[in-house]
Order: structure tokens, then C-alpha cells, then sequence
């Protein structure tokens, strides 16, 4: 993977972790459109460079994250990673041959930005403006709602935070608390990635996802940069996000999936 394609998709990775459209498409379709190769090692970095995107997060919301003296923030962070981990664990098979279906992502992606639509006026009237008034139950439903996106093309933001909008969370709060969710989920994921999966399944070479990058100085050095341009991005995304989700709502969100949605179907059905 050239330089360049690593600086392109990480730019995407940073850009639309945290925005209700989906990062895992938009990567797919970014590195189809550059003609990436679709190996191992970019199915690997695919995963693995959300690292900067997680580290994002903790940096915009340091207090929160070293604020040791509110322990529950953590339980509740844990409570809720819980049926992502137990979930993901037992369909990550099916997750992966998903991830290279173009038109089913797509049909996805389309589908998500109608539900979208309707957002705003289906969850009116919230009563929990901030992170200390989730309780553990609402942590565990909005977990819940996360698995949705293990369908590709669903978004996670999207299911995070409509989950918390189910549970009386206002906009701003469930939006912050789909990112602070982030944080243990991604984390999880990327560890797998790197640490546990051997990539390559039924073929001759198997290797873990530290292996790829050990193997070469060249695929460190994509590693690095693609983490660090995905951290610098997804700093000003998580920000700008918020502000654009109080003022604006998801409509915007909702046509604009549905409008790249139609386009990609139109692409990968008549052109790809």
C-alpha cells in the first residue's frame, strides 16, 4: 500500500469514525476506488488503524478518561463493551465475509440513512443531559444496540447513539457516550487484530497482525502514519461533530448516507 493511499484512507478513518455514516464502508469503498490490493495486511490496517482514532477520543475528553476518582465511569464503559465483545467474538466468521460484499454494505448504507431521517422526531423530550445520569442499565441497552453495527455498513456511532436516544438521552449525551464507548470497543478490536487473529486463514501463510508489521520496516511506517493521521483527523471530527449534531440534528447524516449509498449501489452493480 503506496504512501499516499495509507495518507487517503486514514483521512476517511479519522473523518467518519465518530459520524453516524460508517467508517468500515467508506475504508472499503476508498480502497477499492484507489485499486489498494485487498490482502491480509490491508484487511489488518483496515481494523488496526482506529488505534489513533481511539486515542482521539481520550485527548479530546482527558478529564473524563484520568478522572480516577469517578470509578463508575469505567464500570458503566465496561457494562457496556460487554455484549460487543461476547457478540463479536461469536460472529466475527460471518463479519469478515460481509466485509467484502460491496452491494450488500451499500443496501446497508442506504437503509441506515432512512432510519436517520426519522431520527430526531422519534426520540423527543430527553431527561438525561450527561454522562453521570446514564444509568447501568441504559449502559447495557446502548451496548446492545452498538452490536447492530457489526453488520457492515450500519455505523457504530449511529447504533450507539440512536441506542442512547432509546434510553432518554439527549443528543449531546448519547453522542459523547457512543465516544467514550468507542474507546473499549476499538480497543478490543484492534488488539485482536494485532494480537490474537491469524490473518490468512486457508491459505499457506498465517501470520498475527504484529507479525505483518515486524515483518518489514515498510508496513511499520504505513502503520504509524496511517495511526497518526487518523488521530489528528478524528480530533477535529469528534469536535466539529458535536456542534453540527446539536445544530442540525441526523436529516443531514440520513440523505447524506442515502445519497452515497445510491451512487456506490449504481458503481459496484454496473461499473466495479
Amino acid at each position: 500500500m503506496e504512501f499516499l493511499h495509507t495518507i487517503i484512507i486514514a483521512i476517511v478513518e479519522g473523518l467518519t469514525e465518530y459520524l453516524p455514516v460508517s467508517s468500515t464502508a467508506h475504508i472499503g469503498f476508498t480502497g477499492n476506488l484507489l485499486e489498494v490490493k485487498d490482502d491480509n495486511f490491508f484487511k489488518m490496517f483496515q481494523v488496526s488503524i482506529q488505534l489513533g482514532a481511539i486515542l482521539a477520543v481520550v485527548v479530546a475528553y482527558y478529564k473524563k478518561f484520568f478522572d480516577f476518582s469517578n470509578l463508575k465511569f469505567y464500570y458503566k464503559l465496561i457494562a457496556a463493551v460487554i455484549p460487543a465483545l461476547a457478540l463479536g467474538y461469536l460472529f466475527n466468521d460471518m463479519i469478515e465475509r460481509v466485509l467484502g460484499n460491496q452491494i450488500a454494505i451499500s443496501t446497508v448504507l442506504v437503509l441506515g440513512g432512512v432510519v436517520l431521517l426519522f431520527a430526531d422526531s422519534w426520540f423527543k423530550n430527553p431527561s438525561t443531559h450527561s454522562e453521570k445520569e446514564i444509568s447501568y442499565k441504559n449502559a447495557i441497552i446502548i451496548g446492545f444496540w452498538q452490536c447492530l453495527a457489526m453488520m457492515p455498513g450500519t455505523s457504530r456511532s449511529a447504533a450507539s447513539i440512536i441506542g442512547g436516544m432509546t434510553q432518554k438521552l439527549s443528543r449531546k449525551a448519547a453522542a459523547e457516550f457512543s465516544f467514550f464507548l468507542a474507546v473499549p470497543t476499538m480497543c478490543a478490536a484492534t488488539g485482536y487484530s494485532l494480537f490474537l487473529k491469524k490473518w490468512g486463514e486457508g491459505s499457506e501463510i498465517k501470520q498475527k497482525g504484529y507479525e505483518m508489521l515486524l515483518a518489514n520496516s515498510y508496513n511499520m511506517k504505513v502503520f504509524l502514519l496511517g495511526n497518526v493521521v487518523s488521530f489528528l483527523v478524528a480530533l477535529v471530527a469528534i469536535k466539529t461533530f458535536i456542534s453540527l449534531l446539536n445544530k442540525y440534528g441526523f436529516r443531514p447524516w440520513g440523505w447524506y448516507r442515502i445519497i452515497v449509498g445510491l451512487v456506490l449501489l449504481v458503481y459496484f452493480y454496473f461499473v466495479s
